[in-house]
C-alpha cells in the first residue's frame, strides 16, 4: 500500500485532501500541520502534499513548504505535490523535483487526475525488484531507488547507496543490464541512477548526495538526452 501524507495549516483542507485521497486510492492519509511536524515524523512516505505558505512562518523561524520539501528531498525520492494560493513558487518547484504543482482553489477534477498520476507512478517505482548483490558471504536485498551510483573497483563494483556502500564481484556491464532504464553509463568506471543528479557540466556529474562523478566527453550529448528523457516521464 503506498504511503501518503498531506502537510497544509488549514484544517479544512487538510481534511478534504484526504478525502479525496482515500476515496481515490486504497492508502491512508497521514495528516501535518507544520513542515517541522512532517520532518519530526522521520517517515517514509511515497506521495506528499505540501502547502508552501504555513502560517506565521514570515514571522517565526518555523519553515516553509518548499524548506521542507527540500529537506525532505534530500533523504527521500517521495513524489511532491504543492498545494498553494500563490504561483510565485512555480520554478523554485523544480528544484526539488516536484510532481505537480496545483493551484488553489483547487479544481478537484484535476486533483483526482494528479493523485492517479501519481499513485501510478509510485506504485511503478515500488514495484522496480531490489537488486541481488552477494558480499561477505551473504546475499543482499539492494532496493533500486536507494542506489547513487556504482563504480568500478578493479574486479569489483562498490555500489554507492543511501545505507552505505556495498562492494562485490561483478561486472559493469552486467549491472547495467541488471539496472536498466534509469541509469546511465558516464564514463566506463561509473553507472549514475539519473533520479539522484542535482547538477552536471561537460566532464562531471553532481548529485544530491554531493558526490561528484566523471561524465566522459564523448558521453555528454547521451548524458542530456537521457537525463532529459527521464525528467519528462
Amino acid at each position: 500500500m503506498l504511503k501518503i501524507a498531506v502537510c497544509d495549516d488549514d484544517e479544512w483542507i487538510r481534511k478534504y485532501l484526504k478525502r479525496i485521497i482515500e476515496r481515490e486510492t486504497d492508502a491512508k492519509a497521514d495528516l501535518y500541520t507544520s513542515g517541522e511536524s512532517l520532518l519530526a515524523a522521520k517517515e517514509t512516505y511515497d506521495i506528499l502534499f505540501m502547502d508552501i505558505c504555513l502560517a506565521d512562518t514570515a514571522h517565526t523561524n518555523r519553515k516553509n513548504g518548499m524548506e521542507a520539501a527540500r529537506e525532505i528531498r534530500g533523504r527521500s525520492n517521495a513524489l511532491i505535490i504543492f498545494i498553494t494560493a500563490i504561483p510565485d513558487y512555480v520554478y523554485d518547484a523544480y528544484d526539488v523535483e516536484a510532481f505537480h504543482y496545483l493551484l488553489k482553489p483547487i479544481d478537484e477534477g484535476k486533483l483526482c487526475e494528479v493523485i492517479h498520476r501519481a499513485a501510478a507512478k509510485a506504485a511503478e517505482k515500488k514495484a522496480k525488484p531490489p537488486l541481488l548483490i552477494k558480499t561477505g558471504g551473504k546475499v543482499l536485498r539492494i532496493p533500486v531507488e536507494t542506489i547513487y551510483y556504482g563504480e568500478n573497483d578493479g574486479r569489483k563494483i562498490t555500489l554507492h547507496t543511501k545505507n552505505g556502500m556495498f562492494s562485490y564481484y561483478e561486472k559493469m556491464e552486467e549491472l547495467e543490464g541488471k539496472l536498466g532504464d534509469g541509469f546511465f553509463r558516464s564514463h566506463r568506471g561509473y553507472l549514475v541512477h539519473l533520479q539522484e543528479v542535482a547538477a552536471y557540466d561537460r566532464t562531471s556529474i553532481t548529485l544530491k548526495c554531493g558526490e561528484t562523478v566523471f561524465l566522459a566527453k564523448q558521453k555528454y550529448n547521451d548524458f542530456v538526452a537521457a537525463y532529459m528523457n527521464y525528467l519528462t516521464k
